[in-house]
């Protein structure tokens, strides 16, 4: 077992590094779903073979109640910026002097400046020990909870000789298709979207959660090295970098070494300006660096920046145009976004003719109207944004929010309290329905493995599946028929439909896509109603009495069953076979809690909803935070600032076994 178990841990660790760091996969989805299934459940049966460097880690950590200080061994510097050639080029020619040589006489490194979070990964003895962000430069936050879940980060380095102690510094980022499709999510949703990639990175890895750093594919590009204790005697920054490539870090496109002269400047800005909108990621500079370790440190420092590196920052990307229309399209969960048609433009190495504009409340804050000359910027925003009216233009067209959905025909109403305007026609609108399919079928739900987003795209645009209803109505001939499939794959996808017809009334509710309605919110409406006839028929102050529901949640879930359309597609996903367990019934508990505040903190070895539902259910209020009026604290391995304030305030606290004394087993 030991040796299939290591085997099966090298493997995916391999296929990783194949497909987010060399960009080459070469095994199919399906056999690296199934391998990483087979880990799961190897893992489950013997966790005593768990070791570091298994994939199942990168998401294994729960979430942390604050960041933790770390200082860097070997401080953290920014970087001067130029913004010019001439500024370049100035302060190479000044560096030259101070050395009492030729500015041509210098070998440089240029690299793109990746527009992402700086941090420094620490390795001990090659396995990953910790990750920090910069912070002063001296002292950073422990991020580590969020950087493992990056899967170019390696766990344990590529060599069979790593160093001691090794201190990798680099950048976080977002790559562009990651960026749209984040914010996609953001608008369907109706939630804040995003500035741009950079900023997107920096939010994810703040967050307390690592199992959302996980779903934001990231990406992590070293630059060089802090903290070295090894047997290697690098003599130049091009070394260093082959160096990490080969322990299994992904390298940055477009790195140069040349001389220092005015005329290959010019040239590596030349190249380097025409690269920048082909890469898959946003740069917004050029970092230069000399290129021989010795010549470093022998010019040394300034402040927070070295006297041997410098950024030249790209020029801002911002254009005229004018505003000729407004669009308005559907997303999933029916938010209607509009989108600006504009005059096409060229900036940034691409013509651009559409730009977001997020939603009304952000037209009216624009002034906007059709016909109106604009700015658009793309300096570091994928899709372009709409910065500011220029010029009113002479014919100016308000611009309206549709009454009706554009694509069904639906009612279009505005969701209380959010800036959103969704269509209502649910699960029979046409723009909603593929993404509803998706939706239904992914992992989180019904988990219909082999029906991906690409097969589900060609079914639906060839109208052989338009409902989440019709999945259920697919024969071999639908799909061996298209393009890349056979008779084989054909039935692996039938098997994987049939197999999602048994399932639990909250992942069913989950898979209907119900606006703001998610996982834990479908469990909880599960939960509280026990069946789906009584949710079909509860009302919105019925709704209210979930723990965690709010008037939002609770409207969209009366409305949702209250269309009679959505209410025939669910139907019909019954006559096909689709069968639920309800919830079963619990003995009403005394409210022994009943106006009490608890708290929990630190990590327990029950799931901590789990915990927070028990305390509910008898009553209890749980809060995210200790004050005075917290009646008791339970404290779990490794509670941080919250145990300390409930000490510092005198609140009662009990630990995790006199909690499952006290409530758990008496539940049970």
């Amino acid at each position: 077992m030991q040796k299939a178990y290591s085997e099966l841990v090298a493997s995916i660790n391999q296929w990783d590094h194949e497909y987010f760091v060399l960009d080459n996969p070469t095994v199919s989805d399906a056999q690296y779903d199934q391998c990483v299934r087979e880990l799961l459940a190897i893992e489950a049966e013997h966790p005593e073979l768990i070791t570091p460097e298994s994939p199942s880690q990168r998401v294994g950590a729960k979430p942390i109640d604050e960041f933790q200080k770390i200082e860097h061994s070997v401080k953290m510097l920014s970087l001067a910026n130029a913004f010019s050639l001439e500024e370049t080029y100035h302060f190479f020619e000044k560096a030259a002097k101070e050395l009492d040589k030729s500015p041509e006489s210098l070998m440089l490194f240029s690299e793109p400046k990746l527009d992402g979070l700086a941090i420094s990964i620490h390795y001990d003895h090659g396995l990953f020990s910790y990750a920090a962000t910069r912070g002063d430069g001296q002292v950073g936050e422990d991020v580590s909870h969020n950087i493992k879940t990056i899967k170019s980060v390696p766990l344990k380095l590529a060599t069979n000789h790593p160093p001691e102690k090794l201190d990798v510094r680099g950048e976080v980022f977002m790559p562009k298709a990651a960026f749209e499709k984040l914010n996609r999510v953001a608008q369907q949703n109706a939630s804040k979207c995003f500035v741009n990639p950079r900023n997107a990175a920096a939010g994810t890895i703040r967050q307390m959660n690592p199992k959302i750093a996980a779903e934001r594919d990231l990406q992590f590009i070293p630059y060089g090295i802090g903290d070295y204790h090894g047997d290697i005697e690098f003599k130049t920054h091009s070394q260093i970098m082959t160096y990490l490539t080969t322990l299994g870090f992904r390298k940055n496109p477009h790195c140069y070494d040349f001389s220092g002269s005015y005329d290959a400047l010019v040239e590596n800005y030349r190249v380097m300006e025409q690269a920048r909108t082909k890469l898959p990621m946003e740069i917004d500079g050029i970092v230069y660096k000399i290129n021989e370790l010795a010549v470093q440190m022998a010019l040394g420092f300034i402040a927070r920046s070295p006297k041997w590196a410098i950024a030249r920052k790209f020029p801002a990307q911002q254009v005229t145009t004018q505003l000729l229309a407004v669009d308005f399209q559907v997303g999933r969960t029916g938010v209607i976004t509009p989108v600006a048609r504009l005059a096409p433009v060229f900036v940034g190495g691409v013509t651009v003719s559409n730009a977001t504009l997020h939603n009304m409340d952000e037209i009216d804050r624009l002034g906007l109207c059709i016909g109106d000359d604009i700015e658009i910027h793309r300096a570091g925003d994928v899709i372009p944004k709409v910065v500011r009216v220029i010029l009113p233009g002479t014919h100016r067209k308000p611009i309206v929010m549709p009454e009706r959905c554009p694509v069904c025909d639906a009612v279009v109403e505005r969701t209380i309290g959010q800036a959103a305007f969704r269509c209502t026609g649910g699960l029979s609108c046409a723009a909603q329905a593929a993404e509803h399919i998706r939706h239904y079928a992914s992992r989180k739900f019904m988990n219909i493995t082999n029906l991906g987003s690409k097969l589900i795209a060609l079914l639906y645009n060839k109208g052989i599946i338009k409902t989440i209803a019709d999945i259920y109505t697919l024969n071999i001939s639908d799909i061996a028929e298209l393009e890349g499939h056979g008779e084989k794959s054909a039935q692996n996808v039938l098997d994987s439909i049939e197999a999602s017809k048994s399932t639990k009334l909250g992942t069913l509710i989950g898979a209907l896509g119900i606006p703001e309605v998610g996982e834990e919110g479908a469990k909880a409406i599960a939960r509280q109603f026990k069946n789906y006839p009584a949710i079909v028929a509860a009302s919105l102050d019925d709704l209210m009495h979930v723990p965690d529901i709010g008037p939002i949640m609770a409207k969209n879930v009366v409305d949702f069953f209250k269309d009679e359309k959505n209410r025939a597609i669910i139907a019909d996903l019954i006559v096909a076979g689709v069968t639920w367990q309800d919830e079963p019934g619990e003995a009403v508990q005394e409210q022994i809690l009943a106006g009490q505040t608890w708290v929990l903190t630190g990590t327990l070895s029950i799931p901590r909803n789990e915990a927070k539902a028990l305390l509910e259910r008898l009553g209890a209020k749980v809060a995210g935070s200790v004050s005075k009026k917290t009646s008791c604290v339970v404290a779990g391995q490794e509670a941080g600032s919250k145990l300390a304030k409930a000490e510092s305030l005198g609140v009662k606290i009990i630990d995790e076994a006199m909690f499952v004394r006290m409530f758990v087993d008496d539940a049970q």
